[in-house]
C-alpha cells in the first residue's frame, strides 16, 4: 500500500534541508557579528584589525552564497550587513565607495547595505567633529548628500528599501545640522 522507501527518502531530504538551513543561519549570524566588529574597529581607527576581519568575512560570505537562497531573511540580513561593513571600512580608509560588482552582491542587497551605512556615517561624523576633525565630518556630509542624490533616482516600492531610504533623509538632516554648527565655530 505505502512505499516506505519513498517516505524514507523524503524524510532524509527534509532532514538534509533542515541541516543546511541551520548551517546557513549560523553562518549568517557569524557574518553579522563580523560586520559589527569591522565597523567597531573602523570607528576606533583600528584599520589593520578591520582589514583582517574583512578577509575573514569575505570567506564566510562565499560559504553562505554556496549554501543559501538569496531570498531567505537571514541571508538578506547577513549580506546587507556585509555590504555596510565593507563600505564603511572603505570610506574610512580610502574615502571611496566600493562598486557593487566588487562585492558580488545583488543590486537590492547593495542598496540595502548602503542605506544602513548612513547611520554609521552620522556617528562617525559626530565623533570626528568632537575630535576636531572637521574635514572628515564635512567629507561625510558631502558623501551622504551625493549618495542621497543618486538614491533619489530610484523608483522605490513599499518595503525594506523604501523604509531604509527614507531613513537617509533624516540622517542627512542631522549631518546638515552638524555642518551648520561647525561652520559657526570657524
Amino acid at each position: 500500500m505505502i512505499d516506505k522507501k519513498d517516505f524514507s527518502g523524503m524524510r532524509r531530504e527534509i532532514e538534509e534541508s533542515d541541516r543546511k538551513r541551520e548551517e546557513t543561519i549560523a553562518l549568517s549570524r557569524e557574518i553579522i557579528r563580523l560586520s559589527k566588529r569591522i565597523i567597531y574597529s573602523a570607528h576606533r581607527d583600528e584599520l589593520e584589525q578591520a582589514k583582517k576581519l574583512l578577509s575573514v568575512i569575505k570567506e564566510q560570505v562565499k560559504k553562505l552564497k554556496a549554501y543559501s537562497n538569496a531570498e531567505e531573511g537571514h541571508y538578506r540580513t547577513a549580506i546587507q550587513e556585509y555590504v555596510e561593513a565593507t563600505c564603511f571600512y572603505s570610506l574610512v580608509k580610502l574615502r571611496e565607495l566600493p562598486k557593487r560588482a566588487s562585492l558580488e552582491v545583488s543590486a537590492e542587497h547593495y542598496l540595502l547595505g548602503i542605506c544602513d551605512l548612513s547611520g554609521e556615517l552620522v556617528r562617525r561624523a559626530i565623533n570626528s567633529a568632537i575630535k576636531g576633525k572637521k574635514e572628515d565630518a564635512r567629507f561625510i556630509r558631502d558623501f551622504m548628500e551625493e549618495i542621497y542624490g543618486e538614491l533619489l533616482q530610484f523608483d522605490y516600492r513599499n518595503g525594506d528599501l523604501r523604509r531604509k531610504f527614507d531613513g537617509i533623509k533624516y540622517d542627512l538632516r542631522k549631518l546638515e545640522d552638524l555642518a551648520f554648527e561647525l561652520r559657526d565655530k570657524r
